[in-house]
């Protein structure tokens, strides 16, 4: 069966890197070798088999494990792993698991990545975002959580949120999608969440990058202005 970068191309995954590698899993009785393009996997433990394209392919988070055991960049790894489990595909729970059981080779940077994503991180902007509040030394930061008024009044849902202090963290995606309809948006919900009280920062995922210490600068002034003034009465839910 396929496995790896072609099966997950295969399920719908899109966040790929670049490969002529197509990857095949046999069981550990055929003696096979990998040959060409052809990377020849044998294994005890086949996964449970799926038809798309009229192909055999590894069921999802198999497919995506093997694809990212082989990766060595960090944001490719977080940008795969965020699609299955954004889409509803797999889980971080059933992801850790296949981990655990599996082949300890090239595990060390998938756990790392599944350790942010796990924590409630969308993308890999977030799962940066995720890294950076942790070494922040401030108070704990949820992620995607549900706000309301206590009336009952929705409010817009941050990244990232510390609920000592009512303070949202907005890591802003139209830094690479220059649409007006975009800007307009992450301005209206910059102005719904300053009406009722909270104090909103706002980075661009290559700050995160780039520029961590003063992120973490930015996230400690923003926390000082949050803890000066009374807390807005507002209720998270995650």
């Amino acid at each position: 069966m396929l496995t790896g970068q072609a099966g997950a191309k295969l399920h719908g995954l899109t966040k790929l890197s670049p490969t002529p590698q197509v990857h095949v899993l046999l069981p550990e009785s055929c003696q096979r070798r990998s040959a060409g393009y052809v990377l020849v996997e044998r294994t005890t433990r086949l996964p449970l088999t799926q038809t798309k394209n009229s192909f055999p392919v590894a069921e999802v988070t198999r497919a995506v494990l093997d694809a990212v055991r082989r990766m060595r960049n960090r944001a490719d790894v977080e940008a795969l792993i965020a699609e299955a489990v954004q889409r509803g595909w797999t889980t971080p729970r059933r992801l850790r698991r296949e981990l655990d059981e599996g082949s300890c080779r090239g595990t060390a940077l998938p756990r790392l990545c599944l350790a942010a994503i796990g924590a409630g991180a969308r993308s890999t902007a977030e799962a940066r975002g995720v890294t950076l509040a942790k070494r922040s030394g401030l108070p704990p930061m949820r992620w995607n959580v549900r706000l309301r008024t206590r009336s009952g009044l929705t409010l817009p849902s941050p990244d990232g949120w510390i609920d000592e202090v009512a303070l949202a963290w907005e890591i802003d995606s139209y830094e690479h999608h220059l649409q007006p309809a975009d800007y307009r948006r992450t301005l209206e919900r910059h102005n719904i969440m300053t009406a009722h009280g909270i104090v909103v920062l706002h980075s661009v995922p290559s700050q995160l990058t780039r520029e961590p210490h003063v992120v973490i600068k930015q996230l400690h002034g923003a926390y000082e202005r949050a803890k000066a003034r009374p807390r807005p009465d507002i209720v998270a839910e995650w």
